[in-house]
């Protein structure tokens, strides 16, 4: 009984990460120079990534609508983070405000492609993903390392950032957190949105 199961879970998140593989190599982040984290005023690299359920998000067709928010999570470090929990669960309660400014939030999971649909699709257990808010897979750090965000020391991924992103690809502010802590408030992010 037990082996069924677990043939049930590897048929589920097999296909997932498969997706993830095939949407991240030639069609994935589209080719920049990496390792520069952009500057406010700096074209924002553009990135073409999968959603847990097999949807593709490019920033670059969200921004025709309107600005991005762009929220860099730990992803799993070998645990959930707490901080990213609290953060993303504060970003949710806050959509009728981004969608008020007609803002559209990509929260970016990243990590290492082998688990990472199952380690996602924890993470957002119980959590209802509001309108205009996207949760996007990072494999293999592709999005993290094109903008100079990957926090490589053990047990780290990433360091976490939001960035604001116009209608012209444009970014318009960005912080990064050198810790598992300072994130913004989506108060912050608003306001940042507000001043486009």
């Amino acid at each position: 009984m037990r082996m069924q199961n677990i043939r049930s879970l590897v048929a589920l998140v097999f296909p997932l990460a498969a997706f993830a593989s095939a949407a991240c190599s030639s069609e994935g982040v589209v080719a920049q120079a990496p390792g520069k984290t952009p500057a406010v005023g700096d074209a924002a690299p553009d990135f073409r990534l999968p959603t847990p359920n097999g949807q593709v998000v490019q920033l670059s067709e969200l921004a025709k609508a309107g600005p991005v928010v762009v929220v860099v999570l730990r992803g799993f470090p070998g645990y959930q983070c707490p901080a990213c929990n609290a953060q993303t669960g504060q970003f949710f309660a806050a959509a009728e405000k981004f969608q008020m400014s007609k803002a559209q939030v990509v929260f970016v999971y990243p990590g290492q492609q082998s688990g990472l649909a199952r380690r996602a699709g924890e993470f957002l257990q119980g959590k209802m993903i509001p309108a205009g808010m996207h949760v996007v897979l990072d494999p293999d750090y592709s999005l993290t390392n094109l903008y100079g965000l990957r926090w490589d020391a053990v047990r780290e991924t990433a360091y976490p950032a939001t960035i604001v992103v116009d209608k012209a690809g444009t970014v318009r502010f960005i912080e990064v957190s050198k810790s598992h802590g300072n994130r913004i408030s989506a108060d912050k992010a608003i306001e940042a949105v507000s001043k486009l």
